[in-house]
């Protein structure tokens, strides 16, 4: 079944809970579709008048402050061996050679890394966790965590539901090209850090010696 048609058959509450939940999970670092969750609520929002809008965006926007602090204080208290746990439980997200992208991130740009790491998919799962791995001063964590889950949480709600007011006429056709296009983004995100993992990982692999020849 369409994510759409099944968020309106559950209550409003439910909807609120569900974007929160699963936001705040992806955030703490657990691989979920946040980014598509929220975005068919939104649109739903938008033609149905039980789901406030504002409530959605508070709730997307706490779920996502919530779970990157979680994460943060995770990978504070259990520090290197937690990203090792992690690539054993989540080959495709957790590797080596993405940590080591995210870790270059980081270094460049520091608390920054948390903010604009809200709109890459990839790193919107690494951020709070890693942050806390890295030792982040939590001050300069906290401002970047709430600036980005404000801007991003309740920039996607605010977006998604006025055009879906806007484009009342074919909003179940945007619908599909709504999700489409999360997905798409979702997907270049992860390629393109992919991409960038491997070059890292391949930099960093140790050239090999020359064996001396015999005479």
């Amino acid at each position: 079944m369409h994510v759409q048609e099944w968020l309106g058959t559950v209550p409003a509450v439910a909807v609120y809970a569900l974007v929160g939940t699963v936001i705040g999970l992806e955030s703490l670092g657990i691989p979920l579709p946040g980014e598509i969750i929220l975005v068919s609520s939104a649109l739903l929002a938008s033609q149905h008048g039980d789901i406030d809008p504002v409530v959605l965006g508070a709730c997307a926007t706490a779920g996502a402050i919530i779970g990157d602090s979680i994460g943060y204080a995770i990978g504070r208290k259990g520090g290197r061996p937690l990203l090792g746990w992690l690539g054993g439980k989540f080959p495709r997200h957790f590797s080596e050679a993405h940590i080591a992208t995210a870790e270059r991130s980081f270094q460049r740009w520091g608390m920054w890394a948390v903010f604009f790491g809200r709109f890459v998919a990839l790193l919107r799962i690494f951020a709070g966790p890693l942050a806390g791995v890295l030792r982040m001063p939590y001050w300069k964590f906290l401002t970047a965590n709430v600036l980005g889950g404000i801007l991003w949480a309740g920039g996607t709600t605010a977006v998604i539901y006025y055009v879906g007011i806007v484009a009342e006429s074919w909003l179940k056709r945007f619908s599909w090209l709504g999700l489409v296009a999360a997905v798409l983004i979702g997907v270049t995100s992860v390629l393109v850090l992919r991409r960038k993992a491997n070059n890292t990982a391949s930099a960093a692999e140790p050239t090999p010696t020359p064996a001396p020849v015999g005479d």
